[in-house]
């Protein structure tokens, strides 16, 4: 059986934390992509992407980019392009593709929105971070395929282990 887990809620509550978390407790060879918030001082001033399988940093988004603008943060879209989409791709070959987030910001990018449902149309076991509000085609599709789980202030924790070992086929 192939385990296939979204994890959606509303910003800030640890969604990103959480993922890394339950990435580093499966034990698996894990590939795909993370954001990470991106500080100055005491101030967020954009969103990094990490591939994981690699190391690589890159920009997701900040203040300064060129790409489309969402909100405050423009979309650094060779880096989404390069290294986010290149990063789910590799990550096919991989025990665990890791999407963190199927948002507005990384669905400006046709070469991820591939990239993902590539990915989708594995056998490889799936966490993926879902944005709450997304009618995306792309978000649609894994609403309905996938086991979405909103994380809350008093759910974060326990989760770890239980998606944990959901992913990896353990009691």
């Amino acid at each position: 059986m192939v385990f296939r887990i979204a994890v959606t809620g509303t910003p800030g509550i640890g969604k990103s934390t959480l993922v890394a978390k339950v990435a580093a407790a499966t034990g698996m060879r894990v590939g795909g992509v993370l954001a990470r918030d991106k500080h100055y001082k005491d101030r967020r001033i954009g969103f990094e992407l990490l591939d994981l399988a690699s190391g690589a940093v890159g920009m997701l988004a900040d203040e300064t980019g060129s790409g489309p603008q969402l909100g405050k943060y423009r979309v650094h879209p060779e880096d989404l392009d390069g290294l986010g989409a290149r990063a789910i791709e590799n990550a096919l070959k991989c025990e665990l593709i890791v999407v963190d987030e199927v948002g507005p910001m990384e669905l400006t990018s046709h070469r991820f929105v591939s990239a993902v449902e590539m990915a989708i149309a594995s056998s490889r076991p799936m966490l993926v971070v879902l944005h709450e509000w997304s009618n995306h085609r792309l978000a649609k599709k894994i609403r309905s395929t996938f086991q979405v789980i909103t994380v809350t202030r008093e759910n974060r924790a326990a989760l770890v282990d239980e998606i944990a070992k959901a992913l990896s086929g353990k009691k």
